[in-house]
């Protein structure tokens, strides 16, 4: 490089330092914005001159054996609810162990506080909102569910020549075209329905809730106490079957939602009562997924992620401060457990993610390790965070670099703000925002960076780098408006874009 060229690099370092200083805002969130300008500004100033070790060229299919995916979906587990979370009550040390071999993401989102609208967002990459599954739970005589068509991670998969499966809790529809062979699962086997009371009494005249193969029910009432053994036994069954793959396995357990259900090996095992029992034997039946990976000599080629549907409750002692509840948008009700899983695949062993990462998110990440891009003309609103997964980088990528196979997903939503808001919000900082929305749909905070501002019934900004708890509302002017603002192009881009949900047929059609 010239000097001339290095003068130049030196001059738009210093110019980028100056800005951010101007607008850190105030004095404590100055070191976090700096970081952040700092890491954004190293990535483009190497796009410029060093385009080769930004842009590494692409690996051919033909030479390396594409990745398998694991997804495991755990139902109502909290923040602090793992020993690598903070949990003394319970052991679970083979989900530890992937948080050490991984990455243990410390702010990852569910997309809801409540089942079926976070099952919704997980599988499409989409806020709920965006693809009308949004309000509550999907009931026994509920008709609606994922539009047909919505472009699901199963169908990604299966149209790139993946063997498919769903095994577990579906809870997304239950007729048709809103079924898991609908919506691109090759093969079914678990509950498409919860165990609530609600679900007990429905199913009674009938013999029970039904598990299910396929379209086939093979047993009724459905055995709570049983299923996590249950499926994980299909599981390694599955996995077995596709040694050879590719295989996206999504595993989305019953288990730890109420009525639970604990086998008798594992009763009276924790100090956690039924619940703590639950989580254990969880853990164990983990650990069986995982040692079958590695029997079956797949472990290298193989990305396993483990995640919570929702929260479950606050904090239990002075150093876990969350607070709130399932079905709030305090951070105890949407803050959730996350691990990923992948040493042969290039991600970070024994690391630690600060990042925002959103339930949507998963979609065109996993999508970029398999080596397949999200299909043009899809919206959704996740993004490609696997530099973030892999070490590579600290933040997310701004999309225009187009780091990534889909990277540059995000700019295909809808940026067309009015001029006031179009001064003080920047593209990439609306696509990095999380919007928080209640159990009944309703939008109700918006996270940016550090800062969480909740909108009902009053504003109230939080700090949650030294206030994850949301005890004491802090004064910031420009944050506030910012985050204000991005709220109200989130419901005007809704408003505009969102899309209907699924309705099954009607009977003889």
């Amino acid at each position: 490089m010239s000097h001339i060229h290095r003068s130049m690099v030196a001059a738009w370092i210093a110019v980028f330092l100056f800005t951010a200083m101007m607008k850190a805002g105030c004095r404590r969130s100055f070191a976090n914005h700096l970081r952040r300008r700092i890491t954004t500004q190293a990535i483009l100033i190497a796009t410029v001159f060093f385009p080769r070790l930004v842009h590494p060229q692409p690996v051919n299919a033909d030479q390396a054996s594409r990745p398998n995916i694991i997804l495991i979906l755990v139902d109502d587990q909290g923040y602090y609810d793992l020993g690598c979370y903070g949990a003394t009550e319970v052991k679970t040390p083979r989900i530890d162990q992937l948080a050490q071999q991984g990455v243990r993401l410390t702010d990852y989102y569910a997309a809801a506080p409540i089942c079926s609208p976070s099952r919704a967002g997980l599988l499409t990459g989409c806020y709920p909102r965006r693809v009308g599954n949004h309000i509550w739970v999907h009931r026994a005589d509920s008709i609606q569910g994922i539009h047909p068509d919505e472009l699901t991670l199963a169908e990604l998969f299966q149209q790139n020549g993946y063997a498919t499966a769903c095994i577990g809790k579906w809870h997304l529809g239950f007729q048709e075209p809103l079924l898991p062979k609908d919506q691109g699962f090759d093969e079914y086997f678990g509950l498409l329905h919860n165990l609530d009371p609600v679900e007990i009494v429905y199913f009674d005249s009938l013999g029970g809730v039904p598990l299910i193969r396929q379209d086939k029910v093979i047993q009724r009432p459905a055995d709570p106490n049983h299923l996590t053994e249950r499926y994980t036994d299909e599981a390694i069954a599955f996995i077995k079957r596709n040694r050879d793959g590719p295989f996206f396995l999504y595993l989305p357990h019953t288990m730890l939602h109420h009525p639970l259900g604990v086998s008798e090996g594992f009763r009276g095992s924790s100090q956690w009562g039924e619940y703590g029992d639950a989580i254990q034997e969880m853990d164990h039946h983990v650990g069986r997924v995982m040692d079958c990976l590695a029997e079956e000599g797949v472990d290298d080629r193989t990305l396993v992620i483990y995640v919570s549907d929702n929260g479950r409750g606050p904090g239990r002692n002075d150093r876990q401060p969350i607070q709130g509840r399932k079905l709030t948008t305090y951070e105890g009700g949407i803050r959730v457990p996350a691990i990923c899983w992948g040493p042969g695949l290039g991600i970070a062993q024994g690391a630690e993610c600060g990042e925002v990462i959103r339930a949507m998110d998963w979609f065109p990440s996993v999508a970029t390790v398999a080596g397949i891009e999200v299909p043009n003309g899809i919206v959704i609103d996740g993004r490609d965070v696997t530099p973030v997964l892999k070490g590579e980088s600290e933040v997310v990528p701004p999309p225009e670099l187009n780091r990534t196979v889909n990277g540059r997903v995000p700019l295909r939503r809808t940026w067309d703000p009015p001029y006031e808001w179009e001064q003080l919000i920047g593209r990439d900082e609306y696509n990095d925002a999380f919007f928080y929305h209640g159990s009944e749909g309703q939008l109700a905070a918006v996270r940016w960076q550090q800062w969480k501002l909740l909108l009902s019934p009053s504003l109230k900004l939080f700090d949650l780098s030294v206030d994850p708890g949301e005890s004491q509302p802090v004064r910031n002017g420009e944050v506030t408006r910012k985050l204000r603002g991005m709220a109200i192009l989130f419901q005007h881009e809704m408003q505009r874009d969102a899309r209907p949900a699924g309705v099954a047929r009607a009977s003889g059609e």
